[in-house]
């Protein structure tokens, strides 16, 4: 007996199986196919939300633009609902959208990091890595005690803390060599997203015998006639200082500039000068032997936070790190929108 043929023939009206009568638009709704590929459907669906056009989700995933489209259509077609629209500068997700991106980010994810999960199993190494990048002041008064937590949690992680400044941190998150960064940000560029979490108001220390420090109610015009010992100028606290002082034409003196703030709270302690520095620094030791005073009526507060770069999957290792710092810190909407990398 000859086998029955079971080709598909596309036409310009209708789709059918050769050899047999039943069409394949079934009670009435047409099926849509591209290369018949949920997963690839999917993956293009996440991506072209995380980068907010085609030709970024292409380019990420080292595909033609047309190829990506027909993929988004495709799951359209499979959804049976619009998914995004489309503006002249980027593209947003509709409702039915946002609902399906909740549900596909995850199994993307879990993807892409399949191989890596797998490889680290087989091997015998299931904690992964996890690579912090982070300046002086945070490591020293900020993470301890995160690190203590995630340590206790997660003892198999291999944990790197990178100690580097500001934009030597935003250049390891730029080439994957640093999970996240955790710090301050005056300016953010376009590709990066920043979370703050904690604030600290800014705080003028001084010696006990300094002739402001029986002083309750210091103003900036009190500071003029003293030196400062201040963190190096390219740094965030010189340039805030800078900043206030001169949007009220006040005159000041640096005295001193070095880096790291134990140092500059030795030379204060030692009468070498005064200085503005953030609260995250002052422990209750500095306050036995340094006279402290809120500046806040002058100075902004400093914020610190988690800081990544937008389309970046977070391992797993990752968020649990982040979920430490606050749970939930990181949706979608704050740090999957896509930016211009300055790289």
């Amino acid at each position: 007996m000859p086998k029955k043929l079971n080709v598909r023939v596309t036409g310009a009206k209708s789709t059918r199986r050769v050899g047999t009568s039943k069409p394949a638009e079934a009670d009435g709704a047409a099926r849509f196919y591209y290369k018949g590929n949920r997963l690839k459907q999917l993956r293009a669906f996440v991506y072209i939300t995380r980068m907010g056009t085609l030709s970024r989700a292409a380019e990420a995933l080292f595909l033609s633009q047309p190829s990506v489209s027909l993929q988004l259509k495709a799951l359209e077609r499979e959804m049976g609902a619009p998914l995004v629209e489309r503006t002249r500068r980027r593209i947003t997700l509709t409702d039915a959208g946002e609902a399906l991106y909740e549900i596909a980010r995850p199994l993307v994810e879990g993807f892409e990091n399949l191989d890596r999960e797998f490889h680290l199993k087989t091997r015998g190494r299931p904690g992964g890595k996890l690579t912090v990048a982070a300046g002086s002041s945070t490591i020293q008064y900020l993470l301890p005690e995160l690190v203590k937590a995630y340590r206790e949690r997660h003892p198999d992680v291999h944990l790197q803390l990178a100690n580097v400044t500001g934009k030597d941190g935003l250049a390891l998150l730029r080439a994957d060599e640093a999970d996240i960064a955790i710090g301050s940000m005056l300016d953010v560029p376009q590709d990066i997203a920043w979370a703050p979490v904690y604030h600290y108001d800014p705080m003028l220390i001084m010696p006990p015998d300094h002739p402001l420090a029986t002083k309750e109610d210091i103003t900036l015009e009190d500071l003029s006639p003293y030196g400062l010992i201040l963190p190096p100028q390219r740094l965030t606290t010189f340039r805030l200082v800078d900043m206030v002082f001169q949007q009220r034409h006040v005159p000041y003196t640096v005295a001193i500039e070095v880096g790291g703030w134990d140092v500059i709270k030795q030379y204060v302690a030692m009468g070498l000068g005064i200085s503005i520095v953030t609260g995250i620094c002052i422990t209750e030791a500095d306050k036995q032997r340094l006279v402290v005073r809120n500046l806040r009526r002058y100075f902004p507060q400093r914020s610190y936070g988690v800081v990544m770069r937008k389309g970046k999957f977070l391992s797993p290792e990752a968020r649990a790190f982040i979920d430490l710092i606050r749970p939930g810190l990181l949706t979608h909407r704050d740090y999957d929108e896509s930016g211009h990398s300055e790289r």
